[in-house]
């Protein structure tokens, strides 16, 4: 399935592109190694595209001993990367990072911060995000406390098991696949327990964007390209996204005034407007109308879950991250331990150490298809297992250097899952809260029903459930721990991530991307945390996934709405083909980076009397989608 194309030096050092006061030590020590390059944005340079064409990756001046300096960036590759000293917001869109961090220069804290980000993206990424859907978000404040917030969408009451037995379409999109809408009261929550400033200032950037209008970006025009038919087969959809029936394109206006009109009154009266007043009946009667089942007693009777977040200890690095209905959380960490087994991790990317990543993704993905909705199904063992060092030893001594299996070999006893879609925030603020947030309809534009009276685009997230199917004798059978249930929450990949060093916060992540997220973020993770690649290097190289099945290795391939190509180089793909792996290119996940330097405090900080450190801090938005970060 794979052809190579030529034959490269098998190891590929790596170029730091920060100073190098912003160096970290890394948690594995990296063997001695030649200083390099690797830098894949292309941006939109003439000479750029060149050198991208001929090699696949950039270096500053054609020198590959070089580092790049972050305040002699073209633009381009400039507004990826932030440097600050009182706090950071990296969002997938740059107008909601800017809203991020002006929240937080106006005495807010990070949980206001992601409040107005995620509002914000809900607006101007309405295609992947929004009040229409649900969220996780992780918190930790810099007393050391630290919450999780599922505020994910549950199955309507009227929800079966078989529901979809004559109908196996209405899962994925239509009025059927809509699950009850959580976003607007799990942000409510966090912010009654811990916001400072007041609930409408966090809302009024999104309503003024939605009222008065906002810029389509490259992700969304493709979105609109993409989905065309769905949308101008839709009135409430076509009204949006295609005025007088033509598609909106990059630097069109989007005018959304009826969600305006919504957010205006969930912010004057709260979040109960939604969930037991007078925009709950709304939605639930445009549902029926298309002929869903969602009712206005759905809304009455959802509830956010705060929940203990997952924790991994490994080496001098605490890894925090979401518990089921995530699998994300539990993965990654598994991932890390398997890893990490192995003494001697280069400083470079090489086929090798890929070769073990992916059979650790193996392994994980293999594992987390027996997770569930915990209020529904015990998975006190499956999340023992995950958590556990010995667990992920007995896997390691499993893994081949110089092979790979099919996929029984590795235990996996269910058909994966495919998610969609999602927009991730990552913020540091000036106290060093941290908070990692991920948002999702579920597929682009989710079930494509608008409902017209509230602007509210609803999401599709009743297609994450697994449902009972004729399956073929050489298949594995769907996953019963995700049957629907009433009230219940579909098993998912989103993975907000908060690393701490020592007891101090290091870095704040998570991806979008469906199912992609979790490899995405584990490979940023093992680029800048173990194998101590800088950190703007660590999100911009390319990526590879496995999730077991298919057996295939999806590596990236694809030219971004951004016009800027990444791919694998034919080096790694070799070494992979000479391992075995089936190799096919596709897309990848977009991860956004906050990481705090524990190697350069901040001038007249340091340590503060308790006890909390106040390094240095960087963001990074991923180029593969519009966002770039903030900070101050």
């Amino acid at each position: 399935m794979e052809l190579e194309i030529e034959i490269e030096q098998l190891e590929r050092p790596l170029l730091r592109t920060h100073s190098e006061e912003l160096r970290e030590e890394p948690l594995v020590s990296p063997l001695p190694s030649r200083k390099a390059a690797i830098f894949i944005v292309t941006g939109f340079l003439a000479t750029a595209i060149a050198i991208a064409a001929a090699t696949g990756y950039l270096t500053k001046n054609g020198d590959p001993n070089s580092n790049i300096d972050l305040h002699n960036l073209p633009p381009h590759e400039h507004q990826r990367i932030v440097d600050a000293d009182n706090a950071v917001v990296a969002a997938d869109v740059e107008e909601c990072s800017i809203i991020g961090r002006n929240v937080l220069q106006d005495g807010g804290n990070a949980v206001d911060a992601a409040v107005a980000t995620a509002l914000c993206e809900g607006v101007f990424n309405s295609m992947a995000s929004g009040i229409g859907g649900g969220a996780f978000m992780l918190l930790r404040l810099a007393n050391g406390t630290v919450e999780a917030y599922d505020m994910r969408e549950v199955a309507p009451i009227a929800a079966s098991e078989n529901m979809y037995a004559k109908n196996p379409s209405g899962k994925k999109d239509g009025p059927l696949s809509i699950g009850v809408p959580g976003e607007v009261a799990g942000l409510y929550l966090a912010w009654q327990r811990h916001g400072k400033l007041p609930w409408r200032r966090l809302f009024q950037p999104a309503i003024d964007y939605a009222i008065k209008g906002y810029p389509v970006h490259p992700y969304l025009a493709s979105s609109i390209r993409s989905h065309a038919e769905q949308i101008l087969a839709s009135d409430g959809l076509r009204e949006i996204y295609a005025p007088g029936g033509k598609l909106l394109q990059i630097g069109d206006s989007v005018y959304h005034k009826e969600l305006g009109n919504t957010l205006e009154s969930i912010a004057r009266h709260g979040p109960g407007v939604l969930y037991n007043g007078t925009l709950g009946r709304k939605v639930a009667a445009d549902v029926q109308s298309a002929g869903g089942i969602l009712t206005f007693e759905d809304f009455q009777e959802y509830k956010v879950q705060i929940r203990e977040p997952v924790k991994g200890d490994i080496h001098n690095f605490t890894v925090l991250g979401m518990p089921p209905p995530s699998s994300g959380g539990a993965a990654l960490i598994l991932i890390l331990n398997i890893l990490l087994r192995y003494n001697t991790i280069s400083n470079t990317i090489n086929a090798l150490d890929l070769h073990r990543t992916i059979e650790a993704f193996k392994h994980a993905f293999a594992v987390r298809m027996n997770l569930g909705d915990p209020d529904f199904v015990n998975v006190e063992g499956v999340l023992e297992d995950m958590l556990s060092a010995k667990f992920a030893a007995e896997l390691q001594e499993t893994i081949v250097d110089n092979r790979t299996f099919s996929p029984e070999y590795y235990g996996g006893k269910w058909n994966q899952l495919n998610d969609h879609g999602t927009c991730h925030l990552s913020i540091i603020d000036q106290d060093r809260n941290a908070v990692a947030l991920t948002t999702t309809i579920n597929g682009a534009f989710g079930s494509f029903v608008l409902s017209t009276s509230t602007g509210i685009l609803l999401n599709n997230e009743m297609d994450d459930f697994s449902i009972p199917a004729d399956i073929g004798p050489n298949d594995p059978p769907p996953p019963e721990m995700n049957f629907i249930r009433p009230f219940k929450r579909p098993l998912s990949s989103m993975s907000p991530t908060i690393l701490l060093q020592n007891g101090q916060l290091r870095a704040v992540l998570g991806a979008s991307g469906g199912k992609k997220i979790i490899t995405a973020t584990a490979q940023v993770l093992i680029d800048h945390v173990v194998k101590g690649i800088d950190p703007l290097t660590s999100v911009s190289s390319p990526r590879v996934h496995h999730q077991l099945i298919p057996n295939i290795v999806e590596y990236e391939n694809w030219t971004t709405v951004n016009y800027d190509h990444v791919e694998l180089s034919s080096t790694l793909r070799r070494g992979l083909v000479q391992r075995g792996h089936i190799l096919g290119g596709g897309t990848g996940a977009m991860c956004q980076l906050a990481i705090q330097n524990l190697h350069n405090p901040v001038k007249g900080h340091g340590k503060s009397k308790t006890g909390v450190y106040f390094g240095k801090l960087i963001g990074v938005s991923d180029y593969r989608k519009d966002g770039a970060p903030a900070g101050y």
